[in-house]
C-alpha cells in the first residue's frame, strides 16, 4: 500500500506528497514516467526504489479516482 510510502508533510516541499525518507515529490515520479523514462530509469535518477514509484502510480490513481467530474450542458 502507498501509505508506507507516501507522505504529505507541511515542512517538506511544502506539504506536496513525497516518497518516505527523500524530498523526491510524487509529481515529479509520475512526470518522468509520462515523459517516457522506465521504472528503472526514474529509480536511478532520483535514488528510489522501484516499489517507491509503484506507490507513487498508486498514490495519483486513489486521488483521481476520488475527483468529482461536473459536466455544464
Amino acid at each position: 500500500m502507498f501509505e508506507d510510502r507516501i507522505i504529505i508533510d507541511s515542512e517538506i516541499r511544502h506539504g506536496k506528497p513525497i516518497i518516505k525518507g527523500t524530498r523526491v515529490p510524487i509529481d515529479i515520479i509520475l512526470g518522468s514516467l509520462a515523459g517516457g523514462m522506465e521504472i528503472e530509469e526514474v529509480a536511478g535518477e532520483y535514488g528510489v526504489k522501484r516499489e517507491d514509484i509503484l506507490a507513487a502510480i498508486e498514490y495519483a490513481a486513489k486521488v483521481v479516482a476520488k475527483e468529482e467530474i461536473i459536466v455544464h450542458a
